[in-house]
C-alpha cells in the first residue's frame, strides 16, 4: 500500500431520488494534515465522504490519490487503499472483545487467519503509540462510548489506513474525551497520516483543524486556513446570512416553583433503572439546563414528567399538582405543560398529515377548530397561516404534508403548536438537534421570550454549548441520578464535562 500524500475529490455529484446532495464540489486533503469538512445538517458532508470511502458511487466527477484516478467501489477497496471511516454509529459487534472485533475485521478482507493473541499484541502496541486507551480483552459492551471510538480508530490504524474519516466524532463524547481525541487525531497528523473531520461544530473546527472546507445544500461554498477564521465567518459561510452566535439574556426575574420532581424513579425500555431516585426543581421565569451524555435518563426523564412512562417511585408535581401517573391526554387537558420531544417525527409530528393537521393534532375537536363535531376549515387555516408567518416556516403551504419540511421547519412547527397554549411549564427535548444554525438560532429565541413571559423551562440537550447559552441552572444527570445543580456562572465546560463522566460526583 503506498504511503498517501494526497487526495483529490473533483466535480463531484450525487444524486438521489428528487435531490442533489452533491453538486461539483472540489475537496482535497494532504498528508500531515486535519482537515475539517464544515456544514449544517443536510449540507452534503457526510455523502460526499461516504464517495470518498466507497459507500456510494458519484454520478460524475474524479476521485484521485497521489495524482493518479483511484477507483472506489466499495468500503473494502478504499480500505485496500488506505482508506479508512469512523462512522457517527459504531459498526461494533456488542457481544466480542475488542480483540475479536478486529479480528473480525481482518478476516473480512481477505480470509486473514484469526491468530488472536497477535492481534491483542498489535493492538497493546498501537495503544500505546497513540495513548488509546483500552482493553483488548473487553467485550464492547462494557465500554463507555468513549471507549468504543477508541476500538474503532485502533481497528482502522490496525487495518493500515493513511487516511481517516470521522463523521461528528464528538457528538457523544464528554468535554474531556473530545479534548483527548483531538491530542489523538493531532498525534496521527503528525506522523503523517491524513484526517478528515465532519462537524458542524465551530469551536471544535478552530481547535484542531488546518483547513476548513464548508458546504451548503450540497455545493461547496469555501476552502479557508483555520488560522484567522471566526466562527461568527464560519458560520456566515454555512448559513448564507448573518448569525448571532451568543445572546443577551435580561437578568433572571424567578418566580414561583412550576416544575418539582421529588424521588422519581423509572425504568428504561430493557427493564433496567433509568431514573434513579431523581429530584430537580424550576421556577417561573427560569431555564434550567439538564446535561449529560446520551443514554444516561434523560430521556426516561422527559417522558415521566410529559406522561409517556410511568414512575416506579417519587412524584412530579406540576403547578402545585401531583401529576406522576396521569396519561398525556390527562396532562393536556390541564392545559400547562407544553412538550417538545426529542424524536419529532415519532412524538412530536405525523408525517402523513398536512402541516395545518399537524398544528391542530391535540386541539383539532375544540373551538375555534370544530363545532359540534364539525371542522371549520377556516379558522384552521387562517391560524395555520398566522404561525407560518409568525414563526418564519418554509413550507409551500398548509396543506403540504411535513414529511416534505426540512428538519428545521418541522421543529419550528411543532414550537408553534406548543407554545400556542401559553404554557406554565414548558419541556424542551433536543430542541435543535438536526437543525441547521439559522432554525436554531430562531428557537432559541423563542425559548429566551418564554421565559421571559415567566415560563418555567426545563431545556434537556447533549449540546453544552446550548446548554451554556441559554441556561440559569445547570443540572448534570449520570446513570440516572442528578450528580451537579449549579448556578450557570459558577461552571465550566471541563467541571461539567467532569460530572458527565462520573468522575466528580457530589455526595
Amino acid at each position: 500500500m503506498p504511503h498517501i500524500e494526497h487526495v483529490q475529490m473533483k466535480g463531484i455529484v450525487k444524486r438521489f431520488p428528487g435531490v442533489v446532495a452533491v453538486q461539483g464540489v472540489d475537496f482535497d486533503v494532504r498528508a500531515g494534515e486535519i482537515h475539517a469538512l464544515l456544514g449544517e445538517n443536510g449540507a452534503g458532508k457526510s455523502t460526499l465522504m461516504k464517495l470518498l470511502y466507497g459507500l456510494y458511487q458519484p454520478d460524475s466527477g474524479q476521485i484521485l490519490i497521489n495524482g493518479q484516478p483511484a477507483g472506489i467501489s466499495s468500503p473494502a477497496e478504499a480500505m485496500r487503499q488506505g482508506i479508512g471511516m469512523i462512522h457517527q454509529h459504531f459498526m461494533l459487534v456488542p457481544s466480542l472483545t475488542v480483540t475479536e472485533n478486529v479480528a473480525l475485521a481482518m478476516a473480512s478482507q481477505g480470509g486473514v487467519r484469526l491468530d488472536l493473541p497477535s492481534v491483542a499484541n498489535r493492538l497493546r502496541d498501537l495503544s500505546k503509540q497513540y495513548h488509546l486507551k483500552v482493553d483488548a480483552n473487553a467485550p464492547i459492551w462494557q465500554l463507555s462510548v468513549g471507549e468504543q471510538q477508541r476500538v474503532e480508530i485502533l481497528r482502522a490504524l490496525y487495518q493500515g489506513a493513511e487516511l481517516l474519516i470521522l463523521d461528528e466524532p464528538t457528538a457523544v463524547l464528554t468535554p474531556q474525551e473530545s479534548e483527548d481525541l483531538f491530542r489523538v487525531l493531532q498525534q496521527m497528523a503528525a506522523d503523517g497520516r491524513s484526517l478528515i473531520f465532519i462537524t458542524h461544530k465551530l469551536n471544535e473546527v478552530l481547535m484542531v483543524s488546518q483547513r476548513i472546507t464548508v458546504l451548503r445544500d450540497g455545493q461547496h461554498i469555501n476552502t479557508i486556513p483555520t488560522q484567522g477564521a471566526t466562527k461568527r465567518q464560519l458560520a456566515e459561510m454555512m448559513v448564507g446570512r448573518a448569525v448571532l452566535l451568543e445572546y443577551d439574556r435580561a437578568p433572571i426575574q424567578k418566580g414561583d416553583s412550576l416544575l418539582r420532581l421529588e424521588g422519581v424513579s423509572a425504568k428504561n425500555d430493557r427493564g433496567d433503572e433509568g431514573l434513579r431516585g431523581v429530584s430537580l426543581e424550576v421556577h417561573g421565569g427560569e431555564i434550567v439546563g439538564l446535561a449529560g451524555v446520551s443514554g444516561n435518563g434523560q430521556r426516561e426523564l422527559a417522558e415521566v414528567i410529559a406522561g409517556l412512562r410511568t414512575a416506579t417511585q417519587g412524584r412530579v408535581i406540576l403547578v402545585g399538582q401531583n401529576v406522576a401517573g396521569k396519561t398525556p391526554d390527562q396532562l393536556h387537558a390541564l392545559g400547562r405543560l407544553s412538550y417538545i420531544p426529542e424524536e419529532r417525527m415519532v412524538d412530536g409530528a405525523i408525517k402523513n398529515f398536512t402541516v395545518a393537521e399537524n398544528f391542530i393534532l391535540q386541539v383539532h375537536a375544540r373551538k375555534p377548530y370544530a363545532t359540534g363535531g364539525f371542522f371549520n376549515f377556516r379558522a384552521i387555516e387562517q391560524a395555520c397561516r398566522d404561525v407560518i408567518r409568525r414563526f418564519e416556516i418554509k413550507t409551500p403551504g398548509t396543506q403540504t404534508l411535513i414529511k416534505s419540511l426540512s428538519g428545521g421547519n418541522i421543529q419550528k412547527l411543532i414550537l408553534a403548536r406548543e407554545l400556542a397554549r401559553s404554557p406554565k411549564v414548558l419541556l424542551a427535548s433536543q430542541p435543535t438537534r438536526g437543525v441547521d444554525i439559522g432554525a436554531s438560532e430562531y428557537i432559541h429565541h423563542q425559548l429566551l421570550e418564554q421565559r421571559a413571559k415567566g415560563t418555567a423551562i426545563l431545556l434537556i440537550s447533549e449540546d453544552l454549548d446550548e446548554i451554556l447559552a441559554l441556561s440559569d441552572r445547570v443540572v448534570v444527570i449520570y446513570e440516572g441520578r442528578i450528580v451537579a445543580d449549579l448556578p450557570r456562572e459558577q461552571v465550566t465546560v471541563q467541571q461539567i464535562g467532569a460530572f458527565m463522566a462520573g468522575t466528580q460526583i457530589e455526595h
